[in-house]
């Protein structure tokens, strides 16, 4: 069987083309978009949220990867009809990217050379850069990542992006856990409330919500006690072959605190 791959995830998206999948991928979604030059003829369906099914068919896909973040079940449920293969993935933490590397040598490793080669110079890479955050004693800090406005949205401590920057001793903030799916896992501030005058650190998201320097003293007015930045949204939240890089990032932010 030919391999006609449809990734409905962006960070997947791009792990596919590091994985050397790039000419077995016949769909995308319109936020896959890293790399770009590699992508640009690659026919998008739509949006992760919004996926343009009668599209996904007419390109007749083999196998489809979805996310439970990112993608609806009912997509998933409309593709069952259809499509031969659906390949559901959920990193839950950055060590979680071992299990998603599995899943792509164990779904496509014997059609392509080489991949499990580039599976493992990826998981070398993971662990390493781990190691790297874990070698240190990290003091600690209460802080609120947000990742939109209006109103004010912020993450559960079971999502990836929280426990990613636990590995450099940053605990989220609210202390709540949002289960497996749904909006618990990303919930909204009404901006009163009691534990924000105790966080230290307030981190705004280039993704999903745009933040930039115009919206420091809007933070700043939730936390004013707090120390108020932008971060790169893609290195913390995108799993595949950004994870050992966000994790860097991670300590070289903590390390400038």
């Amino acid at each position: 069987m030919t391999l006609r791959i449809a990734s409905l995830v962006p960070s997947i998206t791009e792990l596919l083309v590091a994985l050397g999948l790039r000419e077995h991928l016949v769909a995308r979604t319109g936020f896959c978009i890293h790399p770009a030059a590699a992508l640009a003829d690659v026919p998008k369906v739509g949006g992760t949220k919004d996926v343009n099914i009668a599209k996904l068919r007419s390109l007749a896909p083999t196998h489809v990867i979805v996310n439970v973040d990112e993608n609806r079940l009912e997509t998933v449920q409309a593709l069952r009809e259809f499509v031969p293969e659906i390949i559901v993935t959920h990193p839950q933490g950055p060590q979680d990217n071992l299990q998603l590397l599995a899943q792509m040598r164990e779904h496509f490793g014997a059609a392509v050379p080489g991949l499990a080669s580039r599976c493992e110079t990826l998981a070398v890479e993971l662990v390493l850069a781990l190691g790297r955050c874990r070698q240190q004693a990290w003091p600690g800090e209460r802080v609120l990542y947000l990742i939109w406005r209006e109103p004010w949205m912020t993450v559960a401590r079971d999502t990836y992006i929280s426990r990613m920057l636990v590995e450099v001793g940053w605990q989220t903030w609210p202390e709540v856990h949002g289960g497996d799916a749904g909006a618990a896992r990303y919930p909204a501030l009404v901006g009163d409330e009691p534990w924000l005058g105790g966080i230290e650190r307030v981190l705004l998201s280039s993704e999903p919500y745009r933040f930039d320097a115009g919206h420091l003293p809007l933070a700043q007015q939730l936390c004013p006690q707090a120390r108020v930045q932008l971060v790169d949204g893609e290195l913390l939240s995108w799993y595949g072959p950004r994870a050992a890089a966000g994790l860097d990032y991670l300590r070289a932010l903590a390390d400038a605190a």
